[in-house]
């Protein structure tokens, strides 16, 4: 063997061996009998062949990678009890979180054996009984939440061995008992509410907020004292009335006035803004019908459309304006004959006439169940219109963040429930895909967003108002709003793409796991973009925060949740060409429920396998900028 092939030989063994001596074999053998025994619902990246701290999900290593440090490994769809002699293993493990699982047993025997521990994380499972008597191996330990559980029994004094504890939360579980004299010095949030606990509050707790403590059955310690009686000598009764008597007349005649002049007015202020709005109303109609006048034009309705009404029916229709978008105000219209119809008032055209009508007539040959259908469109000189089919249901950017929308009919606010947002998901998909399916896997929808779908009669999404972005004029500068749905590729509305549709949709899909709008406040000044906020949750640690609260109530919703996110951060992704296609994003969305996908918008149907992959760790889908 030459100098050569010695050296490098040399080289590769003393590769291997700095590889074996940075990497945490035990530790990683723990992990690997740890899963294995517990089989969680979402599939995780861990294989023994690659490396536990740069490669596996929800694990972080110290700065040599000679220990694992961290386990955050919450909404991965953990059953049963954690195995016993696992994670006890991971002797230089500081913080460990499983929250939001279904994780059942006992306290787990294993986790008192981590005396370097500094948080933990537990709740949300279905854990029970007694919690440990002795908590002194966790003595460096910052943060305890048990939370959300159903343990029982007292709370143990041994949590005085706590003596770092910053946080400590065990509400929402069935403990009973009174509450300890649990005297840490620096203790900073406690919260004991939704138990069983009974007796007084003692006095070193007395500092927290009587939030804490809500829910239980806790007796004031120092009760109000009774109060006196005084007894008072009755005053002779006076056969006329007293200056007081006379003043309390008088008064109550002065205030009997006031509260009529008030009714008066009030019944007045509301008759007058009645007269008011009726008047705006008409003044409104008859500003449209002038513009109108005298154009000679009429209205184009398609092949199958079975509406009988012209212009002038439209224009005395009983309007009502529903929003103002992008690309003009949208009214709902109701007709004499009870027709009801949604009109779109188009403003910035910049094409001509028989370009208008051209695209027009490839939109308006369009029919799928979740393409809202193009019924009928007018152009003039000066005015140009688009009709639709009425949703009576609104659309979803108003059912998700319209607090009014819901009293405007007569409703109190519900919710969309996860099971609704899925089908408008999946709907909503099938609807785009088929839209990029025709004219040759050209057309564009161009204006993706919430204000933009709506529910159909099955209850699925259906996108509306298609191919309108190509006829406008850009606007500059654009809406705040409509740039949180605009793939940051897009300089020029009328130059959007079919990828660009589909970065659109994955913003969709961010807003209904959310319900944050895709530009917001957070209070202050502070402009939030979703995307943005989405991938900083993802790229510092994954929690349950990304969730709109309104599911949180949906029990074993986890893993769906997680599943439509890791498709929405896919379609977001910032290079048009790391996006998935639609017709793939919609097999990825039926996926999720196992919907029947016979009537699937690209004609065909799923074959088995046929799903692109996506990595389960949500944090390598964020960009690394």
């Amino acid at each position: 063997m030459d100098v050569k092939n010695i050296f490098l030989t040399i080289l590769v063994y003393g590769t291997l061996h700095l590889l074996a001596r940075s990497e945490p074999v035990e530790d990683k053998l723990a992990l690997l009998d740890f899963v294995d025994n517990i089989n969680p619902i979402r599939k995780l990246n861990w294989d023994e062949r690659t490396s536990v701290c740069y490669n596996w999900t929800g694990i972080t290593c110290n700065h040599d990678n000679s220990r694992v440090i961290g386990v955050r490994l919450p909404a991965i769809g953990f059953k049963g009890s954690i195995p016993l002699n696992t994670l006890g293993r991971l002797s230089g493990l500081q913080i460990l979180s499983l929250k939001s699982n279904g994780i059942s047993g006992t306290f787990p025997s294993d986790l008192l054996k981590l005396g370097n521990l500094t948080s933990l994380y537990l709740q949300f499972n279905n854990l029970k009984g007694p919690l440990p008597l002795d908590f002194k191996v966790w003595k460096n330990l910052s943060v305890l939440n048990l939370s959300s559980n159903a343990f029982n029994g007292s709370v143990p004094l041994s949590l005085l061995n706590l003596s770092h504890l910053e946080v400590l939360n065990l509400s929402n579980n069935s403990l009973s008992g009174d509450i300890p004299d649990l005297n840490i010095p620096t203790l900073q949030v406690l919260d004991l509410s939704y138990n069983n606990l009974t007796g007084a509050v003692p006095q070193s707790l007395k500092r927290f907020p009587s939030s804490a403590f809500l829910g239980n059955n806790i007796s004031p310690e120092d009760p109000m004292p009774p109060t006196p009686t005084l007894t008072i000598p009755p005053k002779k009764h006076k056969s006329k009335l007293s200056e007081s008597a006379i003043l309390g007349i008088i008064l109550g005649s002065c205030a009997l006035v006031f509260v009529l002049i008030a009714l008066l007015l009030i019944v007045s202020h509301r008759k007058k803004q009645k007269n008011k709005s009726t008047t705006e109303a008409s003044q409104k109609k008859e500003k449209i019908v002038s513009e109108h006048q005298g154009n000679g034009g009429r209205l184009t309705f398609f092949e199958g459309c079975n509406l009988a009404f012209d212009l002038e029916d439209l224009l005395r229709a009983s309007a009502e304006v529903l929003g103002r978008g992008t690309f003009g105000t949208t009214y709902k219209a109701a007709l004499e004959d009870a027709t009801v119809v949604t009109v779109k008032r188009l403003k910035e055209v910049i094409v001509g006439k028989k370009d208008f009508e051209q695209h027009m007539e490839i939109v308006g040959s369009i029919r799928h169940e979740n393409v809202a259908p193009l019924r009928a469109y007018y152009y003039s000189k000066d005015e140009k219109l688009v009709v639709y089919d009425y949703y009576n249901q609104g659309s979803v950017s108003a059912l998700l963040h319209d607090m009014t929308f819901a009293a405007k009919r007569g409703e109190n606010r519900n919710p969309l429930d996860w099971e609704t947002r899925l089908r408008i998901a999946i709907g909503a998909a099938r609807g785009i895909a088929h839209i990029h399916s025709q004219t040759g896997g050209k057309l564009v929808h161009g204006n993706i967003k919430a204000s933009n779908v709506f529910i159909n009669s099955q209850q699925y999404g259906c996108v509306c108002y298609l191919g309108l972005a190509t006829l406008m004029n850009p606007i500059t500068p654009p809406s705040i709003r409509a740039t949180g749905y605009r793939g940051p590729e897009v300089t020029d509305t009328r130059k959007v793409t079919q990828a660009s549709d589909v970065y659109s949709f994955g913003v969709f899909i961010l807003e209904l796991l959310t319900g944050k709008s895709p530009v917001y406040s957070s209070g202050g000044e502070e402009v939030i973009h979703l995307v943005r906020w989405v991938h900083s949750v993802v790229r510092e640690e994954w929690t349950g925060e990304v969730f709109d609260v309104d599911l949180l109530s949906y029990p074993n919703i986890e893993e769906e949740m997680v599943s439509m996110l890791q498709i929405g951060m896919s379609c977001v992704a910032r290079m048009p060409e790391q996006r998935p296609k639609i017709e793939d994003v919609v097999k990825m969305v039926e996926e999720i429920r196992g919907v029947n996908t016979g009537n699937s918008p690209s004609g065909g149907t799923r074959s088995p396998g046929s799903t692109p992959s996506l990595t389960p760790h949500l944090a390598e889908i964020a960009p690394s900028n």
